[in-house]
């Protein structure tokens, strides 16, 4: 059933040409090393446009630094880092603050992380700085540079050069991509589709490892709350409801069923090229496969197990709710511009786990010099 993932994706999604290579643009607060981006970057027919960069999980420019990294050890420096959005449209961290004083603590609040994670929590404590404030990195500092165009331009001149063609898959928070639709209202309209991780429908803890009680506690009573929503609801807010000729959602639901645990871990890492060199010392084991799923779904729409057509909308009041994940079956939403999403529910976990290993294992082109600390 699943031979063609050998050769990284089914047969009916490899171009009939070779050179007709699927086009694709990676929006993410990328903070590392990560399966998610290099499974793009090495999957063939494969052509990454650009890796465009927003804060959330860490602020901008160290989420740069990070990208730039990763290609030049992933040996792809002819891919362009293109900056984005520091802060969220409205969002800030002072009104975070007093929200949490009002309606109660945040598991995760990303680059605002000031304090610390509860007692039990297994997952590295970040390192808590402002936004202009650029870390060494542990992968090793970059040697290469961003690119001068902002994120959002970079964006809308992509899909207008290749109207039709460009998929763009968001694994952050969406204000790079807000900020593109409200400078060009055609930005939507003239991309092939929308994949992105975010968002929360009904996800249920479905493993019984130490991790996935950890990480069940961030939906446990808060079902319809994720971060990449409650980073930038507002920018959520508008991107959903841009007239994309297909959306597709990945909310916290199918992840529940995923781990990266120590052997999947060292499976997709076997090779020892720089690439997995670099999975292997720069990623944790316990993390559900978020952004994973949302490359996978892209390379392989066949390993969606369940899915549903939603409408999906983001709520903005500043009250308990803000932040949280809206959906209805189609006809019964207010009809305030939701657009229909195809949310996925479930994928096949053994395929995901299959093509991360056959796609993460394959020969890479030569690293750059710097040396992998």
């Amino acid at each position: 059933m699943y031979s063609a993932i050998a050769l990284c994706c089914l047969a009916s999604t490899i171009p009939a040409n070779a050179a007709d290579q699927r086009k694709v643009i990676l929006d993410d607060d990328i903070a590392g090393p990560r399966a998610a981006q290099l499974m793009a970057l090495m999957s063939p027919y494969v052509d990454v446009l650009g890796i465009t960069v927003v804060s959330g999980d860490a602020w901008r420019d160290e989420n740069v630094a990070h990208a730039l990294r990763m290609l030049e050890i992933a040996g792809r420096t002819d891919i362009p880092v293109v900056p984005g959005a520091i802060f969220p449209l409205l969002n800030t961290k002072a009104f975070t603050n007093k929200w949490e004083a009002l309606h109660g603590r945040l598991v995760w609040k990303g680059a605002w992380m000031d304090d610390k994670f509860p007692d039990g929590t297994i997952q590295t404590q970040p390192k808590f700085h402002g936004p202009y404030e650029v870390p060494h990195l542990p992968e090793g500092d970059p040697q290469i540079k961003p690119s001068n165009e902002i994120a959002a331009n970079f964006l809308i001149r992509k899909v207008h050069e290749f109207p039709g063609q460009v998929t763009i898959i968001a694994t952050g928070p969406l204000t790079n991509l807000a900020l593109a639709a409200r400078l060009d209202p055609t930005f939507a309209a003239t991309a092939k589709e929308l994949i992105y991780m975010g968002g929360s429908v009904n996800p249920h803890q479905q493993l019984t490892s130490k991790s996935a009680e950890q990480f069940g506690r961030e939906y446990r009573n808060t079902p319809r709350l994720e971060f990449n929503f409650r980073w930038d609801p507002e920018a959520a807010r508008i991107v959903l409801r841009e007239p994309w000729k297909h959306i597709v959602m990945i909310p916290v639901d199918p992840s529940t069923a995923t781990e990266l645990t120590p052997k999947l871990l060292n499976d997709m890492t076997a090779s020892q090229t720089p690439i997995a060199k670099a999975l292997r010392q720069y990623n944790e084991a316990g993390f559900p496969l978020w952004d994973d799923i949302a490359t996978a779904v892209w390379l392989d729409p066949s390993i969606i197990t369940q899915s549903d057509d939603l409408l999906v909308d983001v709520d903005t009041d500043s009250g308990a709710g803000y932040g949280n994940t809206l959906s209805w079956a189609q006809g019964w939403g207010p009809d305030l511009g939701e657009r229909v999403n195809t949310v996925v529910r479930s994928v096949d976990v053994k395929a995901l786990e299959k093509m991360m290993i056959t796609i993460l294992n394959r020969p890479q082109p030569k690293a750059n010099p710097t040396s992998i600390k």
